[in-house]
């Protein structure tokens, strides 16, 4: 596996630590408040990184790739 590759199965799998949508993961957060958060600015550090790069996926209607990486719950 690529370190691409790891790092999409990792965005999948994590969960939003805090704040309306905490425990969510990521790829199921709704686009309008990644876009909030684009506008806003997005958190420093990893976390982040992660949510800008689901706010582009989901900009760019590309969600049906990481769905299937998302644990089932």
């Amino acid at each position: 596996m690529s370190s691409d590759q790891h790092e999409l199965v990792v965005l999948a799998r994590t969960k939003m630590p805090y704040g309306k949508y905490e425990g969510r993961y990521l790829a199921h957060l709704p686009e309008s408040y990644l876009s909030w958060y684009h506008q806003k600015g997005f958190p420093p550090g990893k976390l982040g990184q992660q949510l800008g790069l689901m706010y582009e996926i989901k900009a760019n209607g590309l969600e049906k790739l990481i769905y299937p990486l998302v644990p089932k719950t």
